[in-house]
């Protein structure tokens, strides 16, 4: 009697369980390559970037959340002048982030954030390696906002 009552329970407790998987929200959607370019983040990240590399700092703050720019504006002066410098020396010119992106770049949109992701690989003579840059973003009715 027991073993007739389990069996139909667990069918039951199957079906809906597949039921519900079936209807989980969807995972990040992921675009690669040249379309990072035409999507908002993709926009701000290369703005961004240029903005840095040309040492405009108070331009390229305003692309950031409410948050960061808060961040940002109390900082000292000497670490914000410090952090320019080093964001400065790392940066590329819009033409090059752009190129590296369309090359390595995979931008993961889930619904108010995204991460824009450029994995590089390298080979020379001493051996192979991956270079790995990471950007969050915000996203809300009025663009693409950079994020922690």
């Amino acid at each position: 009697m027991r073993m007739r009552v389990v069996v139909p329970c667990l069918a039951v407790v199957f079906l809906f369980g597949t039921l519900l998987a079936g209807a989980s929200p969807a995972s990040a959607e992921e675009i690669k390559g040249a379309a990072i370019l035409e999507h908002a983040c993709g926009k701000t990240a290369v703005k961004h970037m240029g903005l840095v590399h040309a040492g405009k700092m108070a331009e390229a703050v305003k692309l950031g959340t409410k948050e960061m720019q808060d961040e940002w504006n109390k900082m000292p002066a000497e670490d914000r002048e410090m952090m320019s410098g080093m964001m400065k020396e790392m940066s590329q010119s819009e033409a090059d982030f752009s190129a590296s992106i369309k090359a390595n770049g995979l931008l993961a949109v889930d619904g108010g954030k995204a991460t824009l992701t450029i994995t590089k690989k390298t080979q020379d003579a001493s051996g192979s390696g991956t270079e790995t840059m990471t950007q969050k973003y915000a996203i809300d009715a009025k663009g693409c906002w950079i994020s922690r």
